[in-house]
């Protein structure tokens, strides 16, 4: 019996959805039918108005038809936003007819007994911790290693700050400590085939292209240090060598300007995030913020079922 009653939500379901879909392929035919008579008629009217004489007055009645055009236009755009604001209640039915045809239950998503064991009590702790840690907030960090007896000493969290100020100068558009940090684990970067090297000398070279225009030696001594790319990044390079004719007149406004796009520092945080974090053997995402999508979820169903979550004696 319990399986029928499921297979009849199912049907419910997938009743309202089928109504749904024919609603929008009947409204999408209909729209493109529309569309595409008033590309026809406008393509005459244009016709029409090219073929009279280039200097002559627009005649009256080629002014009544546009204006009738503009009109049929307007109306038509009407109705189709009418016409798309009732496909959003057909799509609401949908919603409704889940929640009628099927039941919460979130018992399966958590554990009551995951944390009344003493040693995930201690993982959970060490999870905190290295979130605070990857934040860079040491005295957090510091204070729950303390009272939780973690017993993370500071050779351990040391590669969590380093990396957090690296991050922080880059987002000041500071590259200096991230070269120096490739520099220092360049043998290591390489085996796992990372492109962060080329990436940061590539922001450093446009960055003084862009700001010596006056200093071309200074530049070209630079771009010596990047001939060890060639093999990998031949490309690029040629790219980078080209804005070089426009040094004086200012890469700003040249056909290199892209080089200088923000999204390129945005890049290289991400970039250096993933290669450091696959260096240190950790997750590129911060399991803290896996557990808070997690929670949100939870509680977006608990606020949808108007009903409660428990877990491990904490009301959601």
């Amino acid at each position: 019996k319990t399986k029928i009653n499921k297979m009849e939500s199912c049907v419910a379901v997938d009743r309202e959805v089928e109504k749904v879909l024919s609603k929008f392929n009947g409204l999408q035919d209909h729209c493109v039918n529309t569309i595409d008579d008033f590309i026809f008629s406008i393509e005459n009217i244009r016709k029409e108005l090219a073929a009279g004489p280039s200097d002559g007055p627009v005649q009256s009645i080629q002014t009544s038809v546009l204006e009738q055009s503009i009109q049929r236009v307007l109306e038509a755009t009407w109705r189709m936003s009418q016409e798309h604001k009732d496909l959003h209640s057909t799509v609401s039915k949908v919603g409704r007819t889940i929640d009628r045809n099927f039941v919460s239950e979130f018992s399966a998503v958590f554990t009551e007994s995951a944390f009344e064991k003493e040693e995930c009590v201690e993982l959970l702790n060490q999870i905190i911790c290295e979130h605070f840690l990857r934040q860079g907030k040491l005295d957090i960090a510091e204070a729950l290693n303390e009272e939780a007896c973690l017993n993370v000493d500071s050779a351990e969290m040391e590669p969590f700050l380093e990396l957090h100020r690296i991050l922080e100068a880059l987002k000041r558009r500071n590259l200096q400590p991230a070269l120096s940090w490739v520099a220092a684990h360049k043998d290591r970067l390489d085996e796992q085939n990372s492109g962060l090297d080329f990436k940061l000398h590539r922001l450093q070279f446009t960055e003084m292209v862009a700001s010596n225009p006056h200093d071309p030696a200074r530049v070209l001594q630079y771009a010596k240090q990047l001939a060890r790319f060639a093999e990998k990044h031949s490309k690029e390079l040629q790219v980078l060598m080209g804005s070089l004719l426009y040094m004086r007149q200012g890469v700003h406004t040249s056909p290199y300007a892209f080089l200088l796009d923000p999204i390129y520092w945005d890049e290289i945080c991400d970039v250096f995030t993933r290669d450091a974090c696959a260096l240190m053997g950790m997750s590129v995402e911060k399991i803290c913020d896996m557990f808070t999508c997690d929670a949100s979820a939870l509680l977006a169903m608990s606020d949808q079922s108007n009903s409660d979550i428990t877990i491990a004696g904490v009301t959601l």
